[in-house]
């Protein structure tokens, strides 16, 4: 093998920081693919949950429990006609849907999932990610401009008031989580995101129990910040389909639409990394400096295989469950299907981990201590992925006088007391 390949295999630091662009561009294929993965997963997940949240169905048809309709969809959508508005600034509508997306992406290349599991570990972080993310809503401002349409035109406006008014609660909020950071004997902080998680396990404790209930109001606020951000429900004024059609994207069909989607999507899973990371231990497990025994370490080690040992389960007996008719023989069979290959990916998790018990220093072990990492830290994301459904199923949007009045007047006050408080604790308790 090339040494350029090999030469990173015992690494322990990012391939950023290790120089190595072929294990960078690798890490940046892995994640765009997951990401990419988890975004079609969550389009079926959200639309189920809704429907079993009013008491209906939801995709059924289109393979077992309507497992395949996001890949209908994204079939559908590719081959629908591209129609561009006569009047509109054909080059910049083309690019707009770029935008939103390039900016989302962009964020994960500073979110890490392990110690050594991101593309780099910049030293400036938290800055990185503040100002990329912040990119997202000249995306949604160009749609809308370029589309020489009102009502795209309207809820371009509207995003940009309220995304450029949530930031500034949320970055105060993340300066909290920063100032914590700094609660060490050397007194320095650091705006590594990589460094935010290891100073957590250092100070033993997620910072959103730091200086109780200061951490979790900074938290508080920055996942209300995130939702505005993202123009989810209750926020969701830059769309507002009852209001005004659809929003900044009215204009647009077929893949440029699919790439909003998109870019909405993978920014979602991005805020959900960055609040994991800065305030619920990154890739952290729970209990990792109380319960730090290497049988510990085993019985943690085991959640992933019988995770997905239970997935498959449920889904075994639902396959076992479907009625017998010819008409479901496809779909039952389908879903076993679907049902072993979990089962299958259980029992290579249990290997791996039983496997890497053996020995610290093998591979294997390092596989699976890398495996451990990755699924703590999705575990935590998939939880805020289905608060985000949780919420649109629950509230009714705001009005925009009182989206920006809870910005301006509540989330800003709040935010600016915290971190005051946060400075004064920490002189306090250092």
């Amino acid at each position: 093998m090339p040494n350029f390949i090999m030469s990173y295999l015992g690494s322990t630091v990012t391939p950023g920081e290790a120089g190595n662009q072929f294990w960078a561009l690798i890490y940046v294929l892995i994640i765009f693919a997951g990401v990419s993965t988890a975004v079609i997963c969550m389009n079926w997940l959200e639309r189920k949950a809704l429907a079993h949240f009013q008491v209906r169905l939801g995709p059924m048809r289109v393979g077992p429990h309507g497992l395949l309709q996001p890949f209908a969809d994204a079939l559908k959508l590719m081959l629908k006609e591209d129609i561009i508005p006569s009047e509109a600034d054909q080059f910049v509508f083309w690019v707009a849907p770029l935008i939103g997306l390039l900016a989302a992406f962009t964020v994960y290349t500073v979110i890490p999932f392990g110690p050594s599991q991101a593309v780099s570990d910049m030293n400036i972080g938290i800055l990185f990610m503040l100002g990329v993310s912040s990119l997202g809503v000249l995306g949604i401002v160009v749609a809308g401009w370029a589309s020489n349409s009102h009502y795209p035109l309207i809820g371009a406006l509207r995003s940009s008031a309220q995304m450029v008014s949530y930031e500034v609660a949320m970055g105060l909020a993340v300066v909290s989580a920063v100032l914590m950071t700094s609660l060490n004997p050397s007194g320095t902080g650091t705006l590594s995101m990589i460094g935010i998680v290891q100073a957590q396990q250092q100070q033993g404790i997620w910072f959103i129990f730091k200086f109780f209930p200061l951490g979790f109001i900074a938290f508080g606020i920055f996942a209300i910040a995130m939702i505005a951000e993202t123009n989810r429900a209750p926020f969701d004024m830059a769309e507002a389909e009852s209001e005004l059609t659809a929003g900044y994207h009215t204009e647009y069909s077929g893949l440029r639409w699919s790439l909003f989607m998109l870019a909405e999507y993978a920014a979602m899973i991005a805020v959900s990394s960055i609040a994991v990371t800065l305030w619920l231990g990154g890739w952290m497990r729970p209990f990792p400096n109380l319960l730090h025994a290497p049988a510990w370490d085993f019985i943690f080690s085991l959640f992933p295989g019988l995770t997905f040992g239970g997935l498959a389960a449920i889904t075994l007996v639902g396959a076992a469950r479907m009625p017998s008719q010819s008409f479901f023989r496809i779909q039952r069979i389908g879903l076993a299907i679907f049902g072993a290959l979990l089962g299958f990916l259980a029992l290579l998790l249990l290997v791996i981990a039983v496997a890497g018990r053996s020995a610290d220093a093998s591979v294997a072990a390092r596989f699976r201590e890398g495996i451990d990492y990755v699924y703590w830290f999705v575990l935590k994301v998939a939880v805020f992925m289905y608060l985000f459904i949780w919420y649109r199923a629950t509230w009714p949007r705001y009005r925009f006088d009182q989206l920006m009045s809870i910005g301006w007047k509540v989330m800003l006050p709040i935010a600016l007391g915290v971190l005051m408080l946060t400075a004064i604790a920490g002189v306090i308790f250092s």
